[in-house]
């Protein structure tokens, strides 16, 4: 399978790194940079092979030209030593280019499970999974200065997401390009907002739940977000959530700005039942499980699909463990979890190709979403849940599961193609002007006859998904 911005890491390096050691001249250094045509050269310490530093050709320029320094001294004397970003082998490539966009760097290095340097990824490497467009977006909203700048990069995403779109883009990728330039959207909303106010010097993460927390952002979505954060108590806890509150609420505004509507049911960090410290979650979740009552239902569905966009990403992986260690081991919770999504079903009839719901407004349509992609993504996060699996984009984790043993192997690539094929379905009804209610609804008598085929066939691959969940819980 080809890279694609859930791959790790790993898919990305092309070569080995070149390195120098510490005690090495500076001239040897440079001479190899131009033999392997590189711009830059990590310094690695010669037994473990971590890095200690990073001279560049921006170095050489600044540091050494500039400067008459000697070609004779050891690199270590002149190379940068503060700030190296390091990611471990095993993130995604979606992480090193967040990373690369909060911090406004070009490289970052990978490194294996014991720190040893393994290879370098550039912003180049990541843009060549990407379309025409999205590198100049990337680049006005990370040099973005204020937010009217924000709001017009915001609408090219939205233009850059129809144009795909309508030159027949895949649905895996379109998504991808989608949630990635809106990430980078919001990270420098956040940044932006936070040079205006004084926020605690305590660790937090501003965390995306939802679609948004799938990585599966649509045309048409709204905010779905909150706030982590770490606190010796709760008195400390209280205090830290009146200082973040004010902020989060210019983040949730400015966010509309860029064409994300504030969420109806309140799903964000401006929201302080959505602001709470790392403990506080877990507590929350814990609950949940606990009660298992259809609200506890119902808030699986929007905050266990969540993932940090900015901040101390670390607050994330420890409630990600947190529920990987206790999900599974909650059976009653997982099986009304199971009930809960068994209601709705894939709408194939038995006389007739397709089965109706009973909206008045627009009858004889399929809602696409809650007919459709939703019962993919509950049987994804279900899976994903029992097996303690870190994953929450539903291809990836479907993909997951069928390594951990929980689905076949020669079927779940024929369910995830039924998944993209009632997404892209989705967008391209978003696209056409249809009433706002009628969103993610179609009419099946609108399609050609393939198109007809090819959804009756992803409503297919749904049962067949839905069937392993019955046979798993004996439903």
């Amino acid at each position: 399978m080809p890279a694609n911005l859930h791959s790790q890491l790993a898919h990305l390096i092309k070569r080995k790194p070149v390195t120098a050691a510490p005690e090495e001249s500076l001239r040897e250094a440079v001479a190899r940079m131009s033999q392997e045509r590189v711009g830059s050269i990590v310094v690695v310490e010669p037994e473990s092979q971590r890095p200690i530093g990073i001279f560049t050709l921006r170095d050489l320029l600044h540091r050494v030209a500039a400067k008459r320094c000697d070609l004779d001294q050891p690199i270590s004397s002149v190379m940068s030593d503060t700030g190296l970003l390091m990611l471990n082998w095993r993130a995604t490539v979606y992480q090193a280019a967040l990373v690369m966009s909060r911090h406004g760097v070009h490289h970052v290095l990978i490194v294996d499970a014991t720190g040893k340097l393994v290879g370098v990824v550039s912003q180049e490497d990541i843009y060549e999974l990407q379309s025409g467009g999205a590198k100049a977006i990337s680049s006005a909203i990370r040099s973005a200065r204020e937010m009217d700048a924000l709001v017009a990069a915001a609408e090219d995403i939205r233009r850059l997401g129809r144009r795909l779109l309508a030159e027949g883009m895949a649905a895996e990728s379109l998504t991808e390009h989608i949630s990635s330039l809106n990430d980078h959207l919001t990270v420098r909303v956040i940044e932006l907002t936070a040079r205006e106010y004084t926020l605690p010097k305590v660790a937090w993460a501003w965390l995306a739940f939802g679609s948004e927390g799938r990585f599966e952002q649509t045309l048409s979505t709204d905010q779905d977000n909150g706030i982590a954060f770490a606190a010796a108590s709760p008195a400390d806890a209280e205090a830290l959530r009146e200082a973040f509150l004010p902020f989060a609420a210019e983040v949730n505004r400015r966010l509309a700005l860029c064409g994300f509507p504030l969420c109806k049911g309140n799903v964000m960090a401006s929201n302080p039942e959505l602001c709470l410290s790392l403990h506080e979650w877990r507590e929350r979740f814990g609950k949940w499980l606990a009660a298992a009552s259809p609200q506890a239902l119902l808030n699986s569905t929007i905050y266990f699909d969540f993932r940090a966009i900015y901040g101390d990403e670390s607050l994330a992986h420890e409630l990600r463990a947190w529920i990987q260690r206790h999900v599974p081991h909650s059976p009653l919770f997982l099986r009304l979890l199971t009930e809960d999504a068994l209601r709705t079903t894939p709408p194939l009839g038995v006389i007739r190709d397709f089965v109706f719901d009973e909206n008045k407004e627009f009858p004889r349509t399929i809602d696409l979403k809650i007919q459709g992609t939703r019962l993919f993504v509950d049987a994804a996060r279900i899976l994903a849940l029992a097996a303690g699996l870190e994953e929450t984009n539903t291809a990836e984790r479907l993909r997951a599961a069928a390594r951990a043993g929980k689905l076949g192997g020669d079927d779940v690539e024929a369910m995830i193609e039924g998944f993209y094929y009632l997404l892209r379905l989705r967008l391209r009804v978003q696209q056409s002007e249809t009433p706002a209610g009628r969103a993610n609804r179609v009419d099946p008598e609108t399609l050609n006859e393939l198109d007809r085929l090819v959804l009756k066939e992803a409503y297919k691959q749904a049962k067949k998904l839905q069937t392993r969940l019955r046979l798993e819980y004996r439903l």
